[in-house]
Formats: C-alpha cells, structure tokens, sequence
C-alpha cells in the first residue's frame, strides 16, 4: 500500500500522460481502508451519504454537521488518499462567506478539497475559496442538489442550448481555479467535448468513456446497494448477498448451539 500522498496535481498530470484513473466515493472508516489498500488515488466523502448511508429520499437533507462528522471517519482510514469533501445543500448557497467558512470546516475534519454542485453563480464563490487556499473540484450535468428543479433526476445537456451552457460553465470553473470537474448524467459526447475543452482533469459518472476519470459510490461497486441501481453503476462484487447469507448462518449456529463454541469462548 502506497505511503505517498495524492495530490491534486497528481491527477492533472495522469490527465496529461493519458492515464485512466478512479475515484470511489465512501462515507466510513472501513470502506476508506480497503480503498486505501486497493490504492484507489481519489476518494469522495459525497452528500448521496444522504440516500446511500443514512436513509433519506434525496441528498437535500444533508447537514455540515453530517458532512464533517463522515469526512472526519474517512480521513482516517485513508490517509494518503486525495480527499475531497462535498459542500451539502445549503452550505454555500446563502453567501461566499458562508461557504469558504463551511469549506474550512471540511479541511479541518481532514479533506484536501471541497466540490460544488453547479455553474453560473457558484462560479464565483468557487473563486473564493479557490483564492483562501483550498481546491474546489467542480460538478456540472445532472446535480443533485437540482433534482427539483430538473424535475427529477434526468439526463442533462441534450439540448443545444444545455450543451453549450454546461461547456460555458466547465470553462468558467477552470478559469476560477477549479482543479477538477465532475459531469454526471450527459450524453457521452458532450462528456468527450468538455474534457477536450479543459485542461484539468474531468471525472464522469454515467457520461460515457472519454472522461479522464470515473468515480462510483463504494455501495454500488461492491453490490451493497439493495434494488435497482442506476444505468451508469456497475457492482464489481456481490458484497450485499454474502452479508445477509452470513447473517443468516449466524442465526442458524447460534439457534442450534454451535456459535460460540468452546474455542471461541475465555477460560
């Protein structure tokens, strides 16, 4: 297991050498520890905490308080992984101070960056907290912090207009210092002509191949994620039927006495 911390500028120059690379979004100290083992450059402390960790419908409820508190869990389990926090619903939309002042929160809980939903305005206060010192990772295409708004999550960019609006904005996010830009749900090759029309890397979910990264929630990956999944989301493993098969053997032994057992027992 690598030793050597990422940075941001580790995946700027794998965009430049043409390097494929992942991300993994988690929410607790386990998950964090095996990516870690499994080198996984990036990890994302995402607010789908929300729907995928603590039970709510949408990410919108997310608090700070929540954010900070699984931010600071990852951070110690992956300690040389590039860590990235995501600013929840409401922790930037009020004003810039309240944002740079909520993104110094993510840095202290352990984060080395911070990521926005959206473009036109958050533009600016991406500026402003690029200018305090931390790295802002951008995220254009199917927010979900928007899901009102879009009216559901749907397919973003299909439209000319959309298109060239969300390739407006990935310009205006790198011009303010982002280092980086998620695009989720975009047809593939609106995807290829943002990270052809940016310079710093871009990290696709559902937006097709030609993206230089691509990130996945752990729980999808390794099959924890109980019903259907999204079209993008491919399960790696099957983690989810091996925990409720072991839990049910649990019960089996111990109903009929054989856990614990005389070695499992202190004398």
């Amino acid at each position: 297991m690598t030793t050597v911390p990422v940075t941001i500028h580790d995946l700027r120059a794998r965009k430049e050498r043409r390097e494929r690379f992942v991300m993994v979004t988690a929410y607790d100290v386990a998950i964090a520890r095996l990516l870690a083992a499994a080198e996984v450059p990036a990890i994302l402390v995402g607010d789908s905490v929300g729907n995928n960790h603590l039970g709510y419908d949408t990410t919108l409820p997310v608090t700070m308080e929540e954010m900070v508190h699984h931010a600071r869990a990852v951070a110690r389990g992956a300690p040389y992984q590039l860590l990235v926090g995501d600013m929840p619903f409401g922790s930037y939309h009020r004003s810039v101070d309240q944002a740079v002042a909520n993104a110094v929160d993510l840095v202290q809980a352990g984060m080395h960056a911070v990521k926005l939903e959206g473009g036109g305005w958050v533009v600016d206060v991406a500026a402003r907290i690029v200018e305090c010192g931390i790295p802002v990772m951008g995220h254009l295409g199917l927010t979900p912090q928007s899901v009102h708004a879009f009216g559901g999550f749907r397919v973003q960019g299909r439209s000319a207009n959309d298109r060239e609006r969300i390739l407006d904005d990935a310009r205006a996010l790198q011009g303010a210092g982002a280092f980086s830009l998620v695009l989720e749900g975009v047809p593939r090759d609106l995807a290829a002509a943002v990270t052809r029309a940016v310079s710093i890397p871009t990290i696709g979910i559902g937006a097709g191949p030609d993206c230089d990264g691509q990130v996945l929630v752990a729980y999808d990956l390794l099959g924890i994620t109980r019903g259907p999944m999204p079209k993008f989301a491919r399960a790696y493993a099957q983690i989810g039927d091996q925990v409720i098969a072991a839990a049910c053997a649990f019960a089996e032994d111990v109903a009929a006495g054989r856990f614990p057992d005389d070695e499992h027992s202190y004398h």
